[in-house]
């Protein structure tokens, strides 16, 4: 090799050093496991799904906490993949907030550099982030209904990104309400179902009363209400040209009552809707009314009190010590029908003091009233509350039309009826009012109880309304075989009843065995509710009277 001369060994020391070939990283790599830092606040952002959309209640006091004591509870944080931001990862967005206004307010350097715990972001992301801001916020300070309702309504359409679904196939109720159990937040099937109520009907219209906070039970009365008064004017309006439909006419109604929570009365907006709806379909305002109130759930909306029971004779001496002598046996060939019951029962000839007083000579030791309301308290499987004014609208419709008007205290001494409550209370399972007594309705309410019996088992969903048949359909759920076994017993009983073609997934042939546990109990399974069995009762009685409608046969009398 030859020597270097002066020249070389001049450019060989003033050369450029070596390069990198690989490319630099911007940026370190988060943290894979729990890690404490400290992130200024240009770092960090609030959770952008955050469901408080609402000033926290607890807002200054919380600001005068941090301001004297600093940050006693650091807020958990995490980074979206790829993202240049840390955000807010479950409660803490309130907290943030207020350091953010501190620091614009003093420019303390303890209130720009959080110590924060960073824990990396979630294998199921969005849904574990969102739930986690719902509990805590619930925890914490609370939110209102409709925060609540927005929140668990974006939850739905992150479990549907999450499991693949297309629009046109959203996420039951009941399977939201599992969803939301197993990621920490409990929440009622019954409560989602008043949510979404409120999310798609009641929000376009009351903003600023539902962000104001108004309550569950409220919006239930407004969700109740616009039900009841759509299917009246469904009703009512068939075959009719309208000037408007009743989707519109409920908006503009409910838009005018759109103030603060504290001067708010569902009364007056049932009102206003109702007399809006009576010059519209060109009716009677109290008959209106009187349709629109046959719910349970109306009844309780209304704002009077219940009415006192009224004052009960007391038994006679001569009643108590001479009782009425005991009717004789029917032979074994004569059984007494249930209409030849229900036309007992309503037979004003016997009032149910006397029917008391009879029932204390019989029983001995116990007061007439005292052994009544014991009776009548083993009638009542849950209860079905009215009101004074309900019964007065009662009262003059019946008398108008030459009715009587039933009354559960005194025929359940006598008679066979039952009272369970629901969205049509029933009182007496035999007797159908004439009111009641076309086919429309019977179907409209043999629907709803087979919908609530289903609900019993979590699968309503699968109850669907009909115009023909006996007013309902059972529709093939995705996965019959792998349903619970009460659900499936049910499921597989309303569809037998609605005498429709025969579901894929429900075996008719195991329903003789499923039947017994399902009535009696016994199973491996619950049995069905006595409220559940009050209601298939009910159904069937109605179910009967629908096929003779239409058979033309038995039209006479409606409680036949």
């Amino acid at each position: 090799m030859a020597d270097m001369t002066p020249d070389d060994m001049a450019a060989k020391l003033l050369a450029s050093g070596f390069e990198r070939s690989s490319p630099s990283a911007a940026a370190l790599t988060d943290p894979i496991a729990d890690t404490p830092m400290v992130v200024t606040l240009d770092q960090l952002r609030p959770y952008d799904h955050d469901p408080r959309v609402t000033r926290n209640p607890a807002y200054e006091d919380i600001k005068a906490s941090i301001r004297e004591r600093g940050l006693d509870a650091p807020p958990a944080i995490t980074r979206r993949p790829g993202e240049p931001h840390y955000i807010i990862r479950n409660g803490g967005n309130t907290r943030l907030a207020i350091l953010r206004e501190l620091w614009s307010e003093t420019k303390n350097e303890r209130f720009l550099r959080i110590p924060c715990l960073f824990r990396p972001w979630p294998q199921r992301g969005e849904v574990v982030m969102l739930t986690g801001h719902l509990a805590e916020n619930e925890l914490r300070g609370g939110l209102s209904f409709i925060e609540r309702a927005l929140g668990v309504e974006k939850a739905r359409e992150f479990y549907e990104q999450e499991m693949g679904r297309d629009s046109g196939q959203p996420l039951s109720q009941s399977e939201l309400a599992r969803r939301l159990t197993a990621d920490g937040f409990p929440l009622p099937q019954s409560h989602i179902s008043r949510m979404q109520d409120a999310v798609h009907y009641l929000l376009s219209a009351i903003p600023n009363l539902l962000y104001g906070g108004l309550g569950r039970h409220q919006v239930e009365r407004l969700a109740v209400l616009r039900k009841a008064c759509e299917r009246t004017w469904e009703r009512r309006a068939l075959g009719r040209s309208l000037s408007v439909d009743f989707a519109t006419l409920f908006q503009d109604v409910l838009a005018q009552f759109d103030a603060q929570p504290d001067n708010f009365s569902p009364q007056r907006v049932q009102d206003e809707l109702v007399g809006q709806m009576a010059e519209l379909l060109e009716a009677d305002y109290d008959t209106l009314t009187l349709e629109i109130d046959d719910t349970e759930s109306r009844q309780r909306a209304l704002t009077s009190d219940p009415a006192p029971p009224a004052a009960r004779p007391a038994p006679s001496a001569a009643s108590a010590a001479a009782p009425e002598p005991p009717r004789p046996s029917p032979p074994p060939s004569s059984l007494v029908t249930p209409s030849m019951q229900s036309s007992e029962s309503r037979s004003p000839a016997t009032t149910g003091a006397s029917a008391a007083a009879s029932m204390v000579g019989a029983e001995g030791e116990q007061s007439g009233d005292d052994r009544r309301d014991e009776r009548l308290q083993g009638h009542i499987v849950s209860p079905a509350p009215t009101t004074e004014r309900l019964q007065s609208i009662q009262r003059m419709v019946a008398d108008q039309m030459g009715d009587k008007l039933p009354d559960f205290e005194a025929d359940a001494l006598r008679a066979i009826p039952v009272q369970a409550g629901g969205l049509y209370p029933i009182s007496d399972v035999w007797y159908i009012e004439p009111g009641l007594d076309v086919p429309d309705r019977l179907r409209v309410h043999i629907a709803q109880f087979a919908r609530e019996i289903a609900e019993e088992a979590g699968v309503a969903e699968k109850v669907e309304p009909s115009d023909g048949g006996v007013g309902f359909a059972c529709v093939a759920p995705p996965a019959a075989r792998a349903m619970p076994p009460f659900a499936r017993a049910v499921l597989t009983l309303l569809q037998a009843l609605c005498a429709a073609r025969a579901v894929a997934g429900l075996d008719h042939a195991r329903l003789a065995d499923d039947l017994a546990p399902l009535l009696y109990g016994g199973g491996a399974y619950p049995r069905l509710s006595d409220a559940g069995l009050v209601k298939l009762f009910r159904l069937l009685r109605l179910a009967r009277r629908l096929l003779d409608l239409e058979a033309g046969a038995g039209a006479n009398a409606p409680g036949a």
